[in-house]
């Protein structure tokens, strides 16, 4: 391999990428704006409950209960209904995300000593949301039956009782943003590189200089190498800045090494490179190429762990999960960002990084040839 030749087709592809005026925003302020926007966007903490509350019973006891919902800093009831009609229609409407009913012989069924039920309604077109909302509203339920339990038989019960002592490693607060925004810098690399790389070769055909190097001594394997190297440093500059404006601007801990992230941020950019080298080799049209970068996204990005769990996918999807190496990359980068692992850890990973890595990279360079056809 001439690497003389490479260096100077890196340099013709520094040249042409900067000298094109449309290419600087992509690449150095649309990162910064996907990452702010996923990063506000992309959480599951539910901090504001909006509650609907409808009293039949009008009592002390379903009093205590509203003051029970309202005291709590992450419920807020907005609105006290007259009637069951208008509770629902409120909730139909999406003005509250939660409606509790209080039915008319609530007070009567605690004084009695029986079980006095409350309903308890949710959207659960939005069923992660509302199974959250639903616990929260059971854990406030609970904090008052044991004070209407006080209040009804006022004596000790002296027995023995597990005290379960919870306390969550690697992100204390249980932040969602500490698990999304490592995954948020993960993807922007990779769309990126993907998105550049698909329309590297391809770009040369349209624009008319394929022929040029067609006819130069330059080898297929060499070409590949100058059309890459450029998206590789510019990918790693990217993981640089972003990370580092990430961990500023969203207070994200990056407990592990720096060197090791980098080192499979290399990896994962091997792998990426490769199928945006094959897509621009089977690819006739730029508008084509970036189409299939985005088919090839979705599936990526959907396949990954990033959001749903992998052990909840069928097993036949789990078993092609293995195929994709963002899988991977997101079990590297948020072991070193939460966890602060090292390579003995996360040497599994970065082997089929690797692997993944030089097959892919190899088998775009066997579908290459230097020709227009």
């Amino acid at each position: 391999m001439a690497w003389l030749r490479v260096r100077e087709l890196v340099r013709k592809e520094f040249i042409q990428l900067f000298r094109d005026k449309r290419n600087r925003p992509i690449l150095f302020i649309v990162p910064f704006i996907q990452l702010l926007m996923f990063g506000y966007i992309l959480t599951t903490d539910v901090r504001t409950i909006a509650v609907g509350f409808l009293d039949q019973s009008r009592t002390i006891e379903s009093r205590m209960l509203y003051d029970a919902l309202n005291a709590n800093s992450t419920f807020d009831v907005t609105y006290v209904a007259g009637d069951a009609a208008a509770l629902e229609e409120m909730l139909l409407r999406r003005k509250i995300d939660l409606a509790v009913k209080v039915g008319p012989d609530f007070s009567e069924r605690i004084r009695r000593g029986e079980t006095a039920p409350v309903q308890i309604l949710a959207d659960g077109t939005r069923s992660h949301m509302s199974s959250v909302m639903i616990a929260y509203t059971t854990v406030a339920i609970e904090q008052l039956n044991r004070k209407l339990l006080l209040e009804l038989h006022p004596f000790s019960l002296a027995y023995g009782r597990i005290d379960a002592r919870i306390r969550p490693w690697y992100n204390p607060n249980l932040y969602s943003r500490n698990f999304f925004v490592p995954g948020i810098v993960a993807f922007l690399i990779m769309i990126l590189s993907l998105l550049f790389t698909s329309m590297a070769i391809v770009k040369e055909r349209e624009i008319g200089t394929m022929e040029q190097l067609i006819v130069t001594p330059i080898r297929p394997v060499e070409l590949l190498m100058g059309k890459t190297i450029p998206f590789a440093i510019i990918s790693i500059a990217q993981m640089s800045v972003v990370t580092a404006f990430g961990v500023v601007w969203f207070d994200v801990p990056i407990a592990g090494s720096i060197p090791l992230l980098f080192f499979a941020t290399c990896l994962f950019l091997l792998s990426t490179l490769a199928i945006g080298l094959f897509i621009s080799s089977i690819s006739a049209t730029q508008q084509q190429a970036m189409m299939t970068t985005f088919f090839v996204s979705l599936p990526f990005f959907m396949l990954s762990g990033f959001v749903f769990p992998i052990a909840n996918m069928p097993k036949a999807i789990q078993w092609l999960t293995y195929l994709n190496p963002a899988r991977y990359f997101l079990v590297i980068i948020r072991g070193i960002f939460l966890k602060g692992v090292d390579i003995h850890v996360l040497w599994p990973q970065c082997v089929a990084l690797a692997a993944l890595g030089f097959v892919l990279f190899a088998g775009a360079v066997r579908r290459f040839r230097k020709r227009l056809d």
